[in-house]
């Protein structure tokens, strides 16, 4: 059992929720990230999704584009995000990097999987890599002791669910809605039932992110969840101010430890 999943194991025992902020390394400015990181940490994070800046991040909506383009201006790279990995991840929670494979590949699959092994990351999601598009290249990623973080969408077929989370590990993401990362009003009315149905053919905890944005969003989804990812709405609040991306950041995770009951389905 991986470190994410003995975590998750042992939150789910208690009826704890996992908070999972995601921040862009570099935004916006590398010289930012250990001090939002840390104040992500004392605001109640379980994980921490780190973005890995990419310059062509089409799984994502236009806040964390711009995010990532002035994170780029500013200097941030692969190696960079790593490095900083390395130095703080003792006073961090788990951290799951979050790219897109061009930077991998850039900087080469074996030595992207040491570095962020020996930084101490616990995981990885890599957002255009379909599961069985390149087997070979997914056991490169996963052979460093990385759990793999998969993706799954309220329109993925059954049959295709079983084959992707059977090569899952750490737990699964699911996608609250279709199309881009973003903040939204409103979430999907079926989203319990979804998440229901995909805990019938997996093991692995279930996040739930895209568009969760409010506390009583987040709230909502820890009913039914393991995890509650959140993105785009704190960034939108880093781009006002470094204080509101914290407070809400804080709201949002007792919003989610506040929900103790066993999940929905």
């Amino acid at each position: 059992m991986s470190l994410l999943e003995e975590h998750f194991r042992e939150w789910r025992g208690r009826g704890h929720r996992a908070f999972i902020p995601y921040l862009t390394y570099g935004y916006p400015t590398p010289e930012d990230t250990p001090r939002l990181l840390r104040g992500l940490a004392d605001a109640g994070a379980d994980v921490i999704e780190l973005g890995v800046p990419f310059s062509d991040p089409l799984a994502d909506g236009p806040t964390i584009q711009a995010a990532t383009w002035e994170a780029l201006q500013h200097g941030a790279t692969v190696r960079g995000a790593l490095d900083l990995l390395r130095e703080m991840s003792d006073e961090l929670p788990p951290v799951v990097l979050f790219s897109y494979l061009n930077p991998i590949l850039r900087l080469g699959v074996e030595e992207f999987v040491r570095a962020a092994s020996e930084a101490g990351a616990a995981g990885l999601l890599v957002t255009d890599l379909p599961v069985g598009a390149d087997p070979g290249l997914e056991e490169r990623l996963s052979g460093g002791g990385l759990d793999l973080i998969r993706l799954l969408a309220p329109t993925t077929d059954p049959g295709r669910i079983d084959e992707i989370a059977g090569t899952a590990s750490g737990f699964v993401y699911y996608i609250s809605r279709t199309g881009v990362t973003g903040a939204r009003a409103e979430l999907s009315e079926t989203l319990g039932q979804e998440v229901a149905r995909l805990r019938q053919r997996t093991r692995l905890p279930v996040a739930v992110g895209f568009g969760v944005s409010t506390p009583e969003q987040a709230t909502r989804v820890a009913r039914i969840a393991d995890g509650v990812v959140v993105g785009s709405a704190l960034i939108d609040a880093l781009g006002r101010s470094e204080e509101e991306f914290l407070e809400l950041a804080a709201e949002l995770a007792d919003a989610v430890h506040s929900v103790r009951e066993a999940p929905a389905g």
